[in-house]
């Protein structure tokens, strides 16, 4: 006889005895009972079936979140980044495929999506945004089923916490001055980040020769050198910087910027031109002595596979948002790790989203470091959308969780203060 078996004729013994003895039996046998079926139920993940799929949006439609339900009350959540637009039918169209299906089956059900949208795109873009979200949710379903977060599931942890560089979101402000960005730095050191990110691409520039033109000007490059001396000097020579120019240059702006910023000893220089081109990016990293960093708009291992091979970058920085989750992060990691080259996942998500991929950098050994945005600290819709226990951050660290999954969960009521217009909202 089944151990399942022996408990349940233990239980209703036990029922049948006590209610000779004792009017409140029924109520103690009963709770006995229910709460034995509800182990049972628990016990038996091979049983457990994905019952509906549900989404929402947030930034005018550029953030997804995505709730998994199952058949025992367990649901997962995830969450998909910028190229996300306009996906809602895309997830419904998902979820047709999904229900029935057992969420554990994590490995399984991203493969078959895959390779089931090869003529719709799964190859990237806006297929493997959607995917990210979808399989992010799976494992937050495994985990809170099986009881362990989600880093056991990847294999275990390599560290109990996550180090974070602050992008500080210059962007936001019209032509940054030198003294903004001295003044940036000291507030985040002060805050405790050890490490920092400024954007040197300014779309508004006066001293760009147009806005199609790629090559910097002369007063560009000099705006931009000016702009990292003074972060610098305001932070002294322990605290990593690094820049990001989001592909919008040429290889010879690229390779001057590099050049020009050598003796800033920094920590990246991000995407001076874009990552298509993985051999442009080889003659970039072998001219300089500064570390070249690419891969926020990538997808999938595949896309990582060429300027490893090439020693075209000397980091990595998928976006676990949307280059196909954290199964497919890890196969990044590893790769990459296999040419010795650091792990530091791109961000831009809420802190469901950075918990997620926490549990990814824990779990590969060359993780260098993970983007933190400043204004977590504050917008307060990224404390609303989102519920969780203690700090997001401390001293530039992520406390990994420890609780089942991801540990971050959905804040439905909070989110749809913030829901884009247009949009269904968990529907």
């Amino acid at each position: 006889m089944s151990n399942a078996k022996t408990r349940r004729a233990f239980f209703k013994k036990a029922m049948v005895m006590g209610a000779a003895l004792s009017p409140l039996s029924d109520t103690f046998g009963s709770a006995l009972l229910q709460s034995e079926e509800r182990s049972l139920r628990r016990s038996a993940p091979s049983a457990l079936k994905i019952t509906g799929v549900t989404c929402a949006f947030i930034r005018y439609g550029s953030g997804l979140f995505v709730k998994i339900q199952t058949d025992q009350g367990i649901y997962g959540c995830g969450e998909g980044v910028d190229a996300v637009p306009g996906t809602y039918h895309f997830v419904k169209s998902l979820e047709r495929r999904l229900v029935g299906k057992n969420p554990l089956n994590v490995h399984r059900i991203f493969e078959e999506l895959r390779k089931s949208g090869v003529f719709q795109g799964a190859q990237a873009g806006m297929y493997i945004a959607v995917l990210s979200a979808i399989e992010t949710a799976l494992w937050d379903i495994t985990g809170k089923a099986l009881g362990v977060p989600v880093y056991q599931l990847l294999g275990g942890k390599f560290r109990d916490k996550i180090r974070v560089y602050c992008d500080t979101a210059l962007y936001q402000q019209n032509l940054p001055t030198p003294q903004d960005f001295a003044k940036a730095a000291s507030q985040a050191k002060e805050m405790g980040f050890t490490a920092i990110k400024f954007d040197l691409d300014q779309g508004n520039d006066p001293n760009k020769y147009d806005q199609y033109n790629w090559t910097a000007s002369p007063k560009e490059l000099q705006r931009m050198v000016d702009q990292v001396t003074a972060a610098r000097e305001a932070v002294g020579p322990d605290i990593d910087i690094c820049c990001d120019m989001h592909g919008r240059y040429d290889l010879v702006t690229g390779q001057q910027v590099a050049k020009r910023l050598e003796h800033l000893n920094l920590m990246w220089l991000e995407e001076p031109i874009p990552a298509e081109n993985p051999e442009a990016y080889k003659i970039i990293a072998d001219s300089t002595s500064t570390p070249i960093c690419a891969g926020e708009n990538l997808y999938l291992a595949y896309g990582f596979r060429r300027l490893l091979e090439l020693g075209a970058v000397d980091i990595i920085m998928p976006d676990l948002q949307k280059a196909g989750g954290l199964g497919e992060g890890q196969r990044i990691a590893n790769l990459a790790n296999l040419y010795y080259v650091p792990f530091a996942p791109h961000m831009v998500a809420s802190f469901l989203g950075a918990m997620a991929s926490c549990h990814v950098c824990a779990s590969v050994p060359n993780f260098m470091i993970l983007e933190w945005q400043s204004y977590f600290h504050t917008d307060q819709m990224f404390k609303d959308i989102v519920t969780f226990e203690g700090p997001m951050v401390e001293d530039g660290f992520i406390k990994l969780r420890e609780t089942p999954g991801i540990g971050v969960d959905i804040n439905e009521e909070g989110m749809k203060k913030y829901a884009a217009p247009g949009y269904p909202f968990f529907t």
